[in-house]
């Protein structure tokens, strides 16, 4: 599980960065907020992905063990 969830925080910076560097909005000049910006996103992505892959396994296991 452990080497499960670091494949997703690896796959959500990615994702992360991709999108922050093609986000059009004007560059906030604060470095700072730049940051939080990108924790932000990068705990959404990953909370998304995380809730998407956990879910789908244990509804597999489920069904799995329903058969």
């Amino acid at each position: 599980m452990k080497k499960s969830v670091i494949n997703i925080l690896a796959l959500a910076s990615v994702i992360t960065t991709v999108f922050f560097l093609l986000d059009s909005d004007p560059i906030q000049p604060n470095v700072l907020m730049r940051f939080v910006e990108y924790v932000a996103m990068l705990t959404i992505v990953f909370t998304l992905l995380s809730g998407f892959y956990f879910g789908i396994k244990a509804i597999i296991k489920r069904i799995q063990i329903i058969k």
